[in-house]
């Protein structure tokens, strides 16, 4: 017997992609680079008389690689398969490279077949991938190094005070000033609040050493990011080791290929990895990414992309939290009807509406199309 609105048989008839950029509401920067705008690229998907959507924080050149590429290798698929399309998606960029601007397009992609799929089927998305919790934790990210403190100390304190409970920043660009901005972080947040900081690989590992020894001290710091560059794993290695008991190492961020998070895991450098939904291969690559830790044993943290984030973490078992970002969050916000805020402290998908509950506002998608 069909679920309400199944689609038996539909095929995927059309793929849609455009770019869309948005400047930032301040200058934003963190320890090895500056930006005053977000690029994202929006995919829909249609079949069987429904629509879904997905997107991706990727260069606009990655809605060439949706509409040159990739509609043309998933159109005539089964809609209610997305797997098997993007297994064919992936074998159709083998000739121009996956990891990067490939990536960040199968990835959007596949969110919006996952998303059809759903509706397709008259279910919320994290019912469809069958829910292991009702809701993620959520925390607060910014803190960007290129806001003074009295910025860093109202959006980081209006985090918590609004429930959420941890908070991180950026670090890395002036290794002299952490440690203080570090402290200013801490004042405004209160004891009872996490402190993570994000370096983004800026430090080298005898930097990185030395500030974690002052952020637990002085700070409570329990998440060091991307202390050293990602591609270093013996220095990942070395700071998980040796920083202090109660601090975290954390990264993955970049993580396109699950063979990149295989090295990551086996050289044991974080304690807790991370991966991006809309960069390692979309709702079917981070399930595989989530099956990966749960072999090793090991917690595995969202990074960024809120809205769709909320469903996926749902259905993972050894996710412990998404990362609420400041541009992304404010972004979906203006880009789509529905994206979720959080509530006591987590992000909880809509259970009334079917896929990922996003409607696209035709109007702000046309204001900023890149």
């Amino acid at each position: 017997m069909s679920a309400p609105g199944a689609a038996p048989g539909a095929v995927i008839e059309q793929v849609t992609a455009r770019a869309i950029t948005v400047p930032t509401d301040a200058p934003e920067a963190d320890g090895t680079l500056s930006w005053d705008a977000t690029s994202l690229v929006v995919v829909q998907a249609r079949a069987g008389g429904g629509s879904g959507i997905g997107y991706s924080y990727a260069a606009a050149a990655a809605a060439e690689v949706v509409r040159e590429i990739l509609a043309e290798a998933v159109c005539g698929r089964d809609a209610l398969s997305p797997p098997g399309s993007w297994e064919q998606a992936k074998e159709a960029v083998r000739n121009i490279g996956y990891p990067g601007v490939a990536a960040g397009a199968l990835s959007a992609l596949d969110i919006a077949l996952w998303d059809l799929k759903a509706r397709l089927l008259g279910l919320p998305l994290s019912t469809l991938l069958g829910r292991v919790r009702d809701g993620v934790r959520a925390y607060g990210s910014g803190g960007f190094t290129s806001y003074d403190d009295t910025r860093l100390r109202e959006q980081l304190g209006a985090w918590a005070r609004e429930g959420l409970s941890a908070v991180k920043m950026k670090v890395g660009s002036e290794p002299g000033r952490d440690p203080e901005r570090v402290r200013a972080a801490r004042e405004a947040i209160g004891p009872d609040v996490e402190l993570f900081v994000d370096a983004n690989g800026a430090y080298d590992r005898k930097q990185a050493l030395a500030l974690a020894e002052r952020f637990a001290a002085e700070a409570a710091v329990s998440w060091f990011e991307e202390p050293v560059s990602s591609d270093d794993l013996q220095g990942l290695r070395l700071l998980r080791d040796r920083a202090p008991a109660g601090m975290q190492i954390a990264a993955g961020e970049y993580g396109y290929e699950l063979h990149y998070f295989g090295r990551m895991l086996d050289a044991g450098a974080v304690d807790v990895l991370q991966a991006d939904v809309t960069r390692c291969g979309g709702i079917t690559g981070m399930l595989a990414v989530g099956a990966l830790c749960r072999s090793h044993s090991l917690e595995l943290s969202a990074h960024t992309s809120p809205s769709i984030h909320a469903h996926v973490g749902c259905a993972i078992e050894p996710l412990v939290h998404v990362e609420y970002f400041h541009d992304h969050a404010r972004i979906e916000q203006m880009l789509f009807e529905g994206a979720p805020v959080p509530k006591d402290g987590e992000l909880r998908p809509d259970l009334g509406a079917p896929g990922l509950g996003l409607e696209l506002r035709e109007d702000v998608a046309q204001r900023y199309a890149a």
